[in-house]
């Protein structure tokens, strides 16, 4: 018995051939389709996320990094559902108001008489309520700029350049002390952000706000999970200038501390340069550093007092780096510090100066310090004031460095431009702390007055109407070095946790203190436990002008029907109606014959 097959007719050869024939067109198509929403880009940006942290397990800043929303602006109907929209809200559209919360302000629009109700987004609601929203971006004017070199239109005022920066501080305070489930950004404002939300403010005043249904622009970022940084390191910089003694041991002299913390901390931690705090302290430092050792490199001018210099870490965290580095001394070093100057925010410092002192003012020491200080201060016609706060060693909150002094029983103090002391995280260097608002004026003031009241101590020069380092003579103050380290801390953020022990920052601040003294070193440790942070501070946003869900489905619906329209005239002008008529016909089945 032989088992035989028909043989295949050629109607269906040709149906494969005609299929065959409009896959790649068809490919071609839903390719096309696919990219509807893709093809047209509309910018993309650097954005710097609000930093994510934790206090003792409890969370603080934005908790997600990753976006995927149509974007709105801060006018919306009463009631609107803002859970699945990214707001673009400019720093310039806030007021006290909106940032405390404290009023919801709405507006009606009448346009072809159709009255609509609109609300400005109450930030307050949305930061410290927990109330749902997709995303919020909000864009800096160019003046916070670190790399700002241009006066920005509209702020031409000095006063509106401090009234914004207000805005800017007391929103960074919200921010960064609340916690928020949705990514948080900021963006600096230029030419593309401004179309783009000007177009949005069009659709969103005519009661067409971005959905799926609708298109409009779309907002994405793509990022991971962030991640806890582990064990994040602080690193403090010691440096040293010895005194004169006649046996040749410098061991034994008195020594005068001068230090300075010059890590930062803000709601970005890509944008924290801190020209103030503590910028300025840092470069009134290598300043005075360089100053003495023009007058310690010569044995003639040497003075009887050994001077130590310390850059320190962990200012904004409770001044952690400057407390490890004051336990890595042995007792004999201790009890050998005088006293110890802490230079703190001196850039803001132009109507005058404050001493802060944890001793009574009737101490011997603190007495000396700020009469030395107050003699010179008439000489420059600044003023400097007397703060006397107590500390408690059962608090492990530490408001100004000099307190990690006087918890070891060191004599110290902070001269800062600052007058009341601030609350944990506040003034480290935020956003609004930039070159713009840090007068080198005031910094190059606060070093004549350290450095010569210093000098004077160390000379048994007080009281005498000396000046030893008189403009225009070989030791006087160099404005030119004080501008130039200025500018350069102005344009690098510090946040420790995200500065590594091998920084380039790092390295060249050690080898800039090690051109003006004799021995310099560096302490690495690890950062208190208490405090946990997240990476993932700086992404790219992509912004997408993207078409309605009906638009793309009506586009689907022509290009299907031209393609059938198409490919049923080719195969009946190839092949015939019947030839069509067949391709949707059930093939016949083969038939199975036995011999």
């Amino acid at each position: 018995m032989a088992i035989a097959v028909a043989p295949a007719d050629g109607g269906g050869r040709r149906r494969r051939q005609v299929f065959e024939s409009v896959y790649s067109v068809i490919a071609l198509v839903f390719i096309l389709v696919a990219c509807v929403e893709l093809c047209d880009a509309s910018t993309v940006v650097d954005v710097y996320r609000l930093i994510q942290y934790d206090i003792s397990g409890a969370p603080f800043g934005s908790r997600v990094a990753s976006l995927n929303h149509h974007a709105g602006s801060s006018l919306f109907a009463p009631g609107s559902d803002l859970s699945r929209t990214v707001v673009i809200l400019p720093l310039r559209e806030l007021n006290e108001t909106f940032i405390r919360g404290a009023v919801s302000t709405c507006l009606k629009l009448e346009a072809q008489a159709v009255v609509m109700s609109l609300c400005y987004m109450d930030v307050g609601k949305y930061i410290e309520q927990g109330k749902p929203l997709g995303g919020l971006l909000l864009l800096l004017p160019r003046i916070f700029r670190s790399d700002n070199s241009e006066t920005v239109g509209g702020y031409g005022d000095s006063s509106d350049k401090e009234n914004m920066k207000k805005l800017l501080v007391d929103l960074e305070q919200k921010l960064i002390h609340a916690s928020i489930n949705y990514p948080v950004y900021f963006a600096f404002e230029d030419e593309d952000l401004d179309t783009v939300l000007a177009d949005i403010k069009r659709n969103d005043a005519a009661g067409q706000p971005a959905t799926a249904t609708t298109g409009g622009y779309k907002l994405i970022v793509t990022s991971p999970t962030p991640k806890k940084l582990a064990s994040p390191t602080i690193t403090n910089i010691q440096g040293w200038l010895p005194g004169l003694k006649a046996d040749g041991d410098s061991n034994q002299l008195p020594t005068i501390a001068i230090v300075a913390s010059y890590d930062t901390f803000g709601a970005a931690p890509a944008l924290s340069v801190g020209s103030d705090s503590n910028g300025s302290g840092v470069v009134a430092l290598l300043e005075i550093a360089r100053l003495f050792s023009i007058l310690y490199s010569n044995p003639s001018t040497r003075g009887k007092y050994n001077i130590l210099f310390g850059l320190t870490s962990g200012g904004p965290y409770n001044y952690n780096g400057t407390q490890k580095w004051l336990r890595s001394f042995d007792q004999r070093l201790r009890e050998n510090i005088d006293y110890a100057i802490c230079l703190n925010s001196l850039g803001s410092a132009e109507k005058g100066l404050w001493l802060h002192v944890s001793k009574p003012p009737e101490n011997a020491y603190v007495k000396q310090i700020y009469e030395g200080l107050s003699d010179v201060a008439k000489e420059l016609g600044l003023e400097v004031g007397l703060k006397h706060k107590k500390i408690n060693v059962s608090n492990s909150r530490v408001a100004w460095e000099h307190e990690q002094f006087s918890r070891l029983r060191v004599t110290a103090a902070t001269l800062s431009g600052l007058s009341v002391a601030p609350n944990l995280l506040e003034n480290a260097g935020g956003l609004s702390d930039n070159r713009e608002f840090a007068s080198e004026a005031a910094v190059v003031q606060s070093v004549k007055l350290v450095a010569e009241s210093l000098a004077r101590h160390i000379y048994g020069q007080q009281g005498k109407d000396v000046n030893i380092f008189a403009d225009n003579s070989s030791l006087a103050v160099n404005p030119s070095y004080i501008r130039s380290w200025l500018d350069l801390l102005s344009r690098t953020p510090r946040v420790a946790p995200f500065l590594s022990k091998d920084s380039p920052f790092i390295v060249a601040l050690k080898k800039e203190l090690a051109e003006h003294v004799v021995e310099v070193n560096l302490q690495h440790d690890v950062l208190d436990g208490m405090f946990t942070f997240y990476d993932s501070t700086v992404n790219t946003l992509q912004i997408y002008q993207v078409a309605s869900v009906t638009f793309d489905l009506l586009l689907l619906l022509v290009l299907g029907s031209y393609l059938i329209t198409l490919f049923s005239f080719l195969v009946i002008s190839t092949r015939g109606v019947d030839d069509l008529i067949s391709l949707f016909r059930r093939p016949p089945s083969r038939k199975v014959k036995s011999v």
